[in-house]
């Protein structure tokens, strides 16, 4: 079985650390079996995960009627001009064998009467090809299924409640991780022969996401930290139909709704989608995402309206979504139930290539720390999984064909020191991204929060919230350079689209420090 201990153990650590409990991170581990592994886990492996959360499911050609090339067409169509098309074509080929994968670690998709996978439809997919959990449980099913064949395995050494602080480099090369307990503690330094930051997303960096309360962009900045190439930033996707009941975080009314035809609608019953997109309900994420946000800001409020295309159905098809409504006082099966944007996946990420190999010797980067570019500037509808598994199983086979075991270190227990963020700064910086690097951004807003942003204190040496305010700043600044609207980047200033910047963006934390200070004007970013 797994080795799960809270605390490092006094015998030699392993030699590769992955920092994340979450999909890519264990898929990871599992790949790399029967090669020792250490995952540090913030939380208990799979709790702190936004997979875990993931209502959709995974993305894979697997109908007779589709193909790998009607796949890659979609996915190049939604990420608006800058896929990487020769890494998203290698995705959505590996997605069948990666489906098989899971269901050989235990993963119960749904099969229809036949025997079949059940596929269902999503947002601009051209097929019916997500494969799913009871609907809407698929990344909690995934989840269980790999937790549990984690800790049946011998080779994986588990230790969570640990916080990655910071990357140990010599010159270019990443040496190891130093993390802190939680709540607070003394840090440990891990040494390591190879690095894999697996820490999700961004999303407690906005004030209303979707996203567990771990994914706080520490991966990111403390790749940037080191001196790491940082990906597309600016491209933050905002899921549209976030239940908007107060929640932090916010509850999700999956996708897969409006895919079984719920339409959205205002205060006064107007199905508001039909003049702003042909496609409607079922148009690409950021264009339903400033849609709501345009109604509710015009206060009209915006509603999911299920009860004709669903009804009497809802509690047996989609059980996650009914329960966060009957919580809320909602009944779903006769009510419209109240929406909003939230911050729901970061496009962004640690510069990444095929196999996950960061720009650092040493680190590679996978699921949604990372950004190989198989987005774009906007992800298909149920990709997400599907990148964290692909790239996560590249990842174990590039480590293990070019990073033998070498000497086993042990970990190193440092002075004591502060690691707890302090609550008044994570509340002003989350307020700060919300309100000026949200949906709708503008080049007075950008400027306002880089200083806002700079002026907020690292409290007692705090690197949890420099990790946190490093990554704000990354975001903002690719977000004031890029002067166009794409994809999950969407500026009032400038709304159209540029084919001068039909291209990905490449930066580093230098690179965003000087355009802070030159307060954006004619600043650049690398292409």
């Amino acid at each position: 079985m797994a080795h799960t201990i809270s605390a490092p153990a006094p015998g030699p650590t392993d030699d590769v650390i992955i920092l994340g409990g979450g999909l890519a991170g264990l898929f990871c581990a599992l790949r790399l079996a029967p090669r020792p592994v250490t995952v540090l886990a913030a939380a208990p492996i799979g709790q702190g995960a936004s997979s875990a959360w993931a209502q959709g499911g995974i993305a894979a050609a697997m109908s007779p009627g589709d193909s790998v090339e009607k796949h890659l067409a979609d996915t190049l169509a939604a990420g608006a001009g800058t896929v990487d098309e020769a890494i998203a074509r290698l995705m959505v080929g590996d997605a069948a064998a990666r489906i098989h994968d899971l269901l050989g670690y235990g993963v119960p998709f749904d099969h229809d009467l036949e025997g079949h996978l059940a596929l269902s439809r999503e947002a601009a997919h051209s097929e019916r090809r997500i494969v799913h959990v009871r609907g809407d449980m698929a990344g909690a099913a995934i989840m269980h299924a790999l937790v549990d064949t984690v800790r049946k395995t011998p080779s994986i050494r588990l230790i969570e409640g640990y916080i990655g602080e910071t990357l140990l480099t010599d010159g270019k090369d990443v040496t190891g991780i130093v993390a802190r307990p939680t709540p607070g503690g003394s840090p440990v330094t891990f040494p390591a022969q190879a690095v894999v930051l697996a820490t999700g997303g961004i999303g407690h960096l906005y004030a209303v996401t979707t996203n567990p309360p771990e994914s706080e962009g520490a991966g990111l900045g403390m790749a940037a930290r080191a001196g790491a190439v940082i990906a597309d930033p600016e491209f933050v996707q905002f899921h549209p139909t976030a239940i908007n009941i107060g929640r932090d975080p916010a509850p999700l009314a999956t996708e897969a709704l409006r895919g079984d035809g719920a339409t959205l609608i205002n205060a006064a019953g107007e199905r508001f989608m039909l003049k702003v997109h042909p496609d409607a309900e079922l148009a690409p994420r950021d264009v339903v995402a400033r849609a709501i946000h345009a109604e509710i800001a015009a206060g009209r409020g915006a509603f999911l309206d299920c009860r004709e295309a669903i009804g009497a159905a809802f509690p047996e098809h989609f059980p996650t979504v009914y329960k966060s409504c009957l919580a809320a006082g909602i009944d779903p099966v006769a009510q419209p139930i109240p929406v909003a944007p939230a911050e729901h996946f970061h496009m962004g990420g640690v510069l990444t290539d095929a196999n996950g190999r960061s720009t650092l010797d040493g680190l590679w980067a996978c699921g949604e720390a990372s950004s190989t570019g198989a987005h774009g500037a906007n992800r298909l509808a149920s990709n997400s999984l599907l990148e964290a598994v692909v790239f996560a199983a590249r990842v174990a086979a590039d480590i293990g064909e070019h990073r033998p075991v070498g000497e086993l270190m042990r970990p190193v227990v440092e002075p004591n020191g502060i690691g707890v963020a302090d609550p008044e700064a994570v509340s002003a910086l989350r307020a700060i991204m919300s309100a000026d690097v949200g949906v709708v951004r503008d080049a007075d807003g950008l400027r306002r929060a880089l200083a806002a942003i700079d002026d907020l204190a690292v409290v007692d040496g705090s690197t949890r919230f420099l990790n946190m305010r490093t990554t704000a700043k990354l975001i903002a600044a690719a977000a004031l350079a890029r002067t166009e609207s794409r994809g999950g980047h969407y500026r009032a200033d400038f709304p159209e689209a540029d084919p001068a910047w039909r291209r990905r963006t490449f930066i580093t934390l230098a690179e965003a420090d000087a355009i802070a200070a030159g307060a954006g004007a004619g600043q650049t970013v690398a292409a």
